[in-house]
């Protein structure tokens, strides 16, 4: 077992007076059996009113109303968690979808219908493509090792950078410009794993990694499939590797645009800026 501590700061400076509408955060690490909160404190100027609860997904949310104006608005979550995915490749694959292709059970196939839903036309022909630069369809392969071989094909011929304006890029864009940020990568990595009849969806969290000095940190985001017998794994393009012990999942959804960590309004002819900062370290 492994113990960290993730640190979120988040400054939203206002050049005049506004008045906050209701704000939704996505804070809070998703708990199950390789994950458990040890503790989880958050911190909100101006107060606020919280009403916590879980959506379709079984993200915990929590909505944030206030009362009082302000030109500032600061959210801190401090969150103490205990990693019990020590294994990642420690999973088993049923055998009917040990080796791709395969279907999925008509009996879970209503519920993830939804999730592997074929991208448009010229994006399921410019996949097909780039797909065929690792894999051509008749070749015998398992279904984990061809996951591998989309995360591990953006990782060695896309080039990351760090993008601070907000939206994600489609996998078209994506592949156009050769460039993305850890959301992009990872919405190129679904739509692939969809147009190969997989059931892919986004993952928004935290990765415990080394930053350099004069770094505030960020936020991470990877993507899951869903694999008969081991459930949903996670994959990480950014790194190329299956997600692991320090990957950090806090919320999950068919579209990257549902899961950003904080999402609000403001009343008010104010302009905003946004600072943010994230420390995930082992303690």
């Amino acid at each position: 077992m492994q113990r960290y501590k993730i640190v979120h700061h988040t400054y939203y400076n206002f050049t005049d007076e506004v008045s906050l509408g209701e704000h939704k955060l996505l804070l809070r690490p998703r708990e199950d059996h390789e994950l458990r909160i040890q503790s989880f404190s958050l911190d909100i100027s101006p107060a606020a009113t919280l009403l916590w609860h879980r959506d379709v997904e079984d993200n915990s949310v929590a909505l944030a109303n206030f009362t009082l104006p302000c030109r500032q608005l600061v959210v801190r979550s401090e969150v103490i968690i205990q990693q019990y995915n020590e294994a990642p490749l420690d999973f088993l694959v049923s055998d009917y979808a040990l080796s791709y292709p395969f279907s999925y059970q008509p009996d879970d196939e209503p519920m993830l219908a939804p999730y592997h839903t074929l991208p448009d036309a010229h994006t399921s022909a410019l996949l097909h493509t780039w797909i065929s630069n690792f894999w051509q369809a008749g070749e015998n392969i398992q279904t984990y090792s061809l996951l591998q071989r989309i995360a591990e094909h953006i990782y060695q011929t896309l080039s990351y950078r760090v993008r601070e304006e907000p939206g994600v890029q489609s996998a078209r864009q994506t592949l156009e410009y050769g460039t993305g940020s850890c959301r992009d990568f990872s919405v190129l990595f679904m739509e692939a794993a969809r147009y190969l009849g997989l059931a892919a969806r986004f993952v928004s969290g935290y990765v415990h990694t080394i930053l350099a000095p004069d770094s505030n940190g960020a936020t991470h985001a990877w993507a899951e499939v869903y694999l008969p017998g081991a459930g949903w794994k996670g994959f990480d393009p950014t790194i190329g590797k299956i997600a692991g012990t320090d990957h950090i999942p806090v919320a999950v959804a068919r579209l990257p645009n549902a899961v950003p960590p904080i999402s609000g309004s403001y009343r008010g002819s104010a302009t905003a800026t946004l600072d943010v900062g994230v420390w995930v370290t082992k303690v």
